[in-house]
This record gives structure tokens, C-alpha cells and sequence, in this order.
């Protein structure tokens, strides 16, 4: 690959400012992209010649990021037809996802829990797991999402060493009326709306806005089930001085799912046999829901001194609320009669808003003849959540609301019916958590082909409050957390890399006796070669990596902790985590587009036990389309495939097991017209019945999700 290392000052604010990609067509909008910037000379809708800033704040290219990273652009999102942040992680290399039930997922990468994420490269606290939805919200809104595998301490401060996710924000690019309409519909009686428009909103085109609306009806493969979404998003792009953006915006997204689960399906009969239940079958009620509404507001200022250096101060409000009325099914389950188990009805609604700043200075510098970069910058988030519990009212009952099922198999009878709920308000939780950093990298050109990059962060992560009668008060002050990076070109074509980073991350999982677990520690090593062919049109990455860990947590069971039934954790020491990851993304000719990847890790304990068994060790995913150039332009036809090998859970004598399986996608796009297309899309072609969840227990509560089974949807889209 061939560089023109050029100040970076512009390279960065190509990275911040997508739509300086449409120069020749808005000039008169984009007098800062005269400053010089980086030349790239990527093909292929698969990946992207702009700068990231996801894992070092540097403005850095892919091929110069010492980690592993993938793109997922707008261009792959709209041919696989992805709709939420669970779709793309499912489809990225090297990640997985864990269904919990209707709304809350899990994602991971290496054998960890992936706990970072940022929007426009501000890292943001999400309310992922107990508190739900975020990991199903629609990715309408952004241009496109960036996934770092490896630890990304220096940004992100406390987290595993996974991966950290950076959604892009769609942004005011366009001075002259511009955008797109879609309408698809499909299986289970899906239908969807999505309307994305750009203007000018002066005669100078200096002020520029965006929204986005999508409204999402569908019904689910699941009984009862049925998904609605609404999606409102607005941005104004204002080019104050030729040096001075201002961008402000929000977002709107309500998730109101019925029929939603909470929970999960029995996995074991009580006379130890194991389930196999139809991928239909639920144990909502038709009255369950759980709502969710995450709104978000958000300014960036962003300034370029005379001398090229960059400041950028960011703003977000985050406010989260959500409402459930639940059943949560729990028992013995008998084969023959459909007897034993028993389902709580629970009521809440809980709300949080979160506080997001961040200041960031960045620029180059030379020092002994040779240019160099430099970023420093702050964070400050607070975040303030809240749960209230609401009982039924009952007649002749006292105490635990639980509620006998006669005979599970007729479940669709629906015999629990929703209970009149009390108004007093049960405050279970009420929680604060702070979090700030202080971080600083420079990367040192010490030759033409050999640079390094060293920076640390300075880390506090605290939480104090009530959750659910246990008072909670842990985290951590001033951590230290190191990063060293550094890059060699062997020739053109071709560069190793090599880094290095600590891990710090509190923990809220407590052991049997009801204690908080010490905080997580370790070290992350990663070291690869980036490579580029046929004129960049392909490019390849291959990544080996280790990660040490102490204390981590692993799930030991199920106990009566405080009065209340508690999973709780054994403090594991002496994890490792080694593995390697393979990538393939590009244009090799014209008209195929291709993007593919193998990830293995091995995780275990300091006595050779695996851990992480719900996670596949081995992945293959493949993604790729064709567009017949030549003989019919107007086709673009491709498909791929995600394989993954066994995983299982286990506790006591209860397992589990997943073993492997593929999933097969097809799609195929007609232009029906220069602006309008015809677009079907198929997953899972080959109706794959397999686990999205599985969590072993005492066999009263070890539970499973199913995954997807085919389905299909055909869209329609016009751009103007």
C-alpha cells in the first residue's frame, strides 16, 4: 500500500467530517478540506478510506491502527438488510451475541464480554443487560459502526479486553435536497418505512440539517410476539468560520415489543432429560410487554488552529426509561403431564439519564526533522439510574407473587391473566456512577517505516447506591492504564504491528457470601500483519493475541444471598486467552465485493479448565456480492454464510450444548431505474434450528433461547 504521510491535522478532520468526502460536489461548503490530507486509494463498498478514531483518538487509518478493526458500512448494511446493533455484531468478525430474551443481549469477543462503546468515538455508558434495549436499537441513524477487537483502554477507560463498538453518526453532508425512501416488507407480517433526507438550510449552504424516521410493525416467529419501533433522528451540520464546525442533533427511539419473554424456555424435564421445544413457543402472556425509550441529545464543536492542531469538545445527554409487565417462568417442568412450573408477574418501570463531556486536542509536531502526532484529552459521565417494583394486588395470597402453570403445553390457553397492580412504587434500585479520564498518545515517526505509538490513560470508575436491598459501593480511583503500539512497513505492500495494554474494570458480580468480586486486572498482547493487494483493491488482516486475567468473574450458581435468590460468581485467576484472527475485505475485481474472516480463541483458568463455554471458540463468517458489470449492470446478486463451532454451559450436572452449526444468507438486487431498486433478502436459507441463549443452572432455572429461523423480506428503495 502506498502513503503520503501528509499533516494530520486533515486527515482528521476527514474522519470527523464525512461530509468532506463530497468535496467537488460542495465546495463552497468545504474550504477546510483545502488543508492536505492522507492520500488512500481504497476500492470496495466493504471498507473505508477515512480515519478512525476508536482505538487510539489519533485520526489514524486502518492499515496504521495497531489492532485489529472492521468496518461495517452503509453499503453492508444495506445489502444483508441489517436493522439493529445485535444484527451487526452477529455479522462482524470475531464477535457473538447472546440472546437473554426479547429485548436484552449479550455481546463478546475473545472469550470476554464486549462492555465498550462509543458514538462518533465519545465513549457513552449504555444500560445493557438487567436494564435493556440498547442492543436492539436500529442503526438507521448511523453511517456506519466500527468495531476494535483488543483492549481500547486508552479511550474507553474501564472495560474487558474484547472489543469496543463505535457507532457513526449519519451527519448533515449535503447542501442540495438529497435522500432516500424504503419500504420492505416480509415475513411474519413485516412491514417497515425508513425516510433519510439532507438539505441546505441556507442560501450558502454553511448551515446544513438531516433526519432520519424509520417505523418498524412486525409480528415474530415467536407466538404472541410483535415488534414496534419508532426511530426519529435530527442533525444540523452549521460551518460557523472556515475553521469552525458546530453540530448539534438528537435522537428518538421507542422499542414497545408485546408478547415480549422475560427469561427464557426450560432446558431439562425433571427427570433430567433435556427439552426440545418448537422455536414458537413462549412463555410471555399476551398482556407482556416491555418498553423502552432512549433518547439522546448531542453538540460537537469542533475548531482548526492556523498551525493544523484540532480541538474537539463533545456533548451528550443520554435519557433512558423503560416499562415491563412480565411473567417469569421457573420449575420442574414434568414430561408427561405439563406440571411443575410456576411464573412470577412482575411489574416495573425504571428510568436513566447519563451526563457525557469530552475535550479532545490533537495535532502533529516535529521534532529531529521528522513529523509526529500527539492527542490529549478528558472525560467526565454521570449517570443516574433508577427501578421501582409495582405488586398485584391478591386475593387470598400474601408474600412472593407465584403462580402455579397447570399444564405448560396448553401455555397458549393463557390462563395467566394479568393481575390488577398495586400504585405504591417498591424503589429496588437507585444508582450513581461516575467515571473520568485523563489520556495522552503521541506516535513517534522513527524511521519512514517504523513508527510507535505510547500514550496512557489516568481511570476513575465509581458506583454507589441500592440495588435491590444490597447497598453497593465499589470502583476504583486513579488506575493507571497503559498503551503502547507500534507499526513497521516491511514494504508497500505489507506491515507488522505490534500492541500492548493493561485492563482495569470494576465489577458488580458478587461471590457466595454476597461480596463484591475485586476488580478485573490483566494485560492484553496483540501483534499482525496488515497486507494490501492488487493495487489496495484487497486488503488483509492477520492478528495473534493473548490476554491475561485476574479475578474474573464466572457464573457458580444459584443461592439465597440476603433473602433473595442470587446468582452469584467465583473469582477465577490466572485466565488466559489466546487466539488468532484472519480478514479479508475488498474489491479484487470489478463488480465483487467480498468481506470475510476466521476468529479461534482458547480461554482457560490457571488449571487448564475452559471458561467462556457459551462462546464458540471458532468462527468463519463470509459476506459477498457480485454485480454483473458487463452482462446485465442492473443485477447485483451474493450471499454468505456464519459458521460457528460447539459451545455449552454448564453447572453441577446440568449441560447445555450447542453443537456446531452455519447459517446461510442470500440477497439480490434489481435497479429498476437509476434511482429506484428491487432488493430480497433471505436468512437463514436453510432453516437452521439451533440455540441464541443457554444458560445452565440448578435444573429448576437453566433455561435456552432459539435463534431465527428463515425468513425473507423484500424492500423497495427510491433516492432523490
Amino acid at each position: 500500500m502506498r502513503f503520503n504521510l501528509l499533516p494530520l491535522a486533515a486527515a482528521v478532520t476527514l474522519a470527523l467530517n464525512p461530509h468532506l468526502v463530497l468535496a467537488e460536489e460542495q465546495s463552497s461548503i468545504n474550504n477546510v478540506q483545502d488543508q492536505n490530507i492522507e492520500k488512500m486509494t481504497v476500492t470496495g463498498k466493504y471498507t473505508v478510506s477515512r480515519t478512525i478514531d476508536t482505538a487510539t483518538g489519533l485520526g489514524l487509518s486502518l492499515q496504521e491502527t495497531p489492532q485489529s478493526v472492521s468496518i461495517m458500512t452503509a453499503e453492508r448494511i444495506q445489502d444483508q438488510a441489517l436493522n439493529t446493533v445485535v444484527d451487526v455484531v452477529n455479522n462482524t468478525v470475531g464477535l457473538s451475541s447472546s440472546k437473554t430474551d426479547n429485548v436484552r443481549n449479550g455481546f463478546s469477543a475473545r472469550g470476554f464480554t464486549v462492555q465498550n462503546y462509543q458514538i462518533d468515538g465519545v465513549p457513552l455508558s449504555w444500560s445493557l443487560g438487567g436494564d435493556a434495549g440498547e442492543t436492539v436499537s436500529d442503526i438507521s441513524l448511523y453511517e456506519r459502526v466500527e468495531v476494535v477487537r483488543g483492549a481500547t483502554g486508552l479511550l474507553t477507560g474501564a472495560g474487558d479486553p474484547s472489543a469496543s463498538i463505535n457507532l457513526v453518526r449519519k451527519h448533515a453532508d449535503s447542501s442540495e435536497l438529497k435522500g432516500y425512501v424504503d419500504v420492505a416488507t416480509g415475513s411474519w407480517n413485516k412491514k417497515e418505512v425508513t425516510a433519510d433526507i439532507s438539505n441546505g438550510l441556507n442560501d450558502s449552504g454553511s448551515v446544513r440539517g438531516r433526519m432520519v424516521a424509520k417505523y418498524v410493525n412486525s409480528d415474530s416467529f415467536q407466538d404472541l410476539y410483535q415488534d414496534r419501533k419508532t426511530i426519529v433522528y435530527g442533525v444540523i451540520d452549521a460551518d460557523i468560520t472556515d475553521d469552525t464546525m458546530l453540530r448539534v442533533g438528537g435522537n428518538y427511539n421507542n422499542n414497545n415489543p408485546k408478547g415480549a419473554m422475560w427469561g427464557a424456555l426450560p432446558a431439562v424435564f425433571s427427570d433430567g432429560s433435556v427439552t426440545d421445544w418448537d422455536v414458537s413457543t413462549t412463555t410471555a402472556a399476551d398482556w407482556s410487554r416491555w418498553e423502552t425509550t432512549n433518547i439522546n441529545y448531542f453538540a460537537n464543536l469542533t475548531h482548526y488552529f492556523d498551525n493544523g492542531w484540532q480541538i474537539v469538545a463533545n456533548y451528550n445527554r443520554m435519557e433512558y426509561e423503560t416499562t415491563t409487565k412480565m411473567i417469569y417462568m421457573s420449575g420442574l417442568l414434568n414430561k408427561e403431564t405439563g406440571a411443575g412450573l410456576s411464573g412470577q408477574r412482575y411489574h416495573s418501570h425504571g428510568e436513566s439519564n447519563s451526563n457525557n463531556f469530552d475535550v479532545q486536542l490533537k495535532g502533529d509536531y516535529q521534532l529531529f526533522n521528522r513529523d509526529h502526532e500527539f492527542v490529549a484529552g478528558a472525560l467526565y459521565s454521570k449517570q443516574k439510574s433508577y427501578a421501582d417494583t409495582y405488586e398485584p394486588i391478591r386475593d387470598n395470597m400474601s408474600g412472593f407473587d407465584s403462580k402455579t402453570v397447570d399444564n405448560f403445553y396448553e401455555w397458549q390457553s393463557n390462563t395467566f391473566a394479568e393481575p390488577v397492580w398495586s400504585a405504591d412504587a417498591n424503589r429496588q434500585l437507585n444508582m450513581d456512577t461516575e467515571q473520568k479520564g485523563f489520556y495522552a498518545a503521541t506516535r513517534l515517526t522513527i524511521t519512514d517505516a517504523f513508527k510507535v505509538i505510547a500514550g496512557g490513560r489516568i481511570s476513575s470508575w465509581n458506583r454507589d447506591g441500592v440495588s435491590y436491598g444490597t447497598d453497593t459501593n465499589f470502583g476504583d480511583d486513579g488506575v493507571f492504564v497503559p498503551y503502547i503500539g507500534a507499526l513497521y512497513d516491511i514494504n508497500e505492500s505489507h506491515r507488522v504491528y505490534a500492541s500492548y495494554t493493561e485492563i482495569f474494570n470494576p465489577q458488580n458480580n458478587i461471590d457466595i457470601n454476597g461480596d463484591y468480586l475485586d476488580p478485573l486486572e490483566g494485560k492484553a498482547y496483540e501483534v499482525g500483519v496488515k497486507s494490501s493487494y492488487l493495487d489496495d483493491r484487497l486488503h488483509t488482516t492477520v492478528a495473534l493475541f493473548q490476554i491475561d486475567q485476574d479475578n474474573l468473574a464466572v457464573e457458580a450458581g444459584t443461592a439465597i444471598i440476603g433473602g433473595v435468590l442470587t446468582t452469584y460468581y467465583d473469582a477465577v485467576q490466572g485466565t488466559k486467552s489466546k487466539g488468532f484472527e484472519l480478514e479479508v475485505v475488498g474489491e479484487p475485481v470489478d463488480g465483487w465485493n467480498i468481506s470475510a474472516g476466521y476468529s479461534q480463541f482458547n480461554a482457560e483458568d490457571a488449571e487448564g479448565k475452559r471458561v467462556a463455554t457459551t462462546s464458540p471458540q471458532k468462527q468463519f463468517k463470509l459476506f459477498s456480492t457480485y454485480q454483473l458489470v458487463n452482462l446485465l449492470p442492473e443485477l447485483t446478486f451474493g450471499g454468505g454464510v456464519t459458521w460457528q463451532s460447539e459451545s455449552y454451559s454448564e453447572v453441577g450436572d446440568v449441560v447445555i450444548e450447542q453443537d456446531s452449526y452455519a447459517l446461510v444468507n442470500l440477497m439480490a438486487r434489481y435497479n429498476l431505474a437509476e434511482n429506484m431498486d428491487l432488493q430480497l433478502n433471505v436468512e437463514n436459507l436453510l432453516d437452521e434450528k439451533y440455540y441464541a441463549y443457554m444458560s445452565a443452572s440448578i435444573p429448576a432455572y437453566s433455561v435456552y433461547h432459539y435463534g431465527t429461523p428463515r425468513n425473507t423480506t423484500v424492500s423497495f428503495n427510491y433516492r432523490f
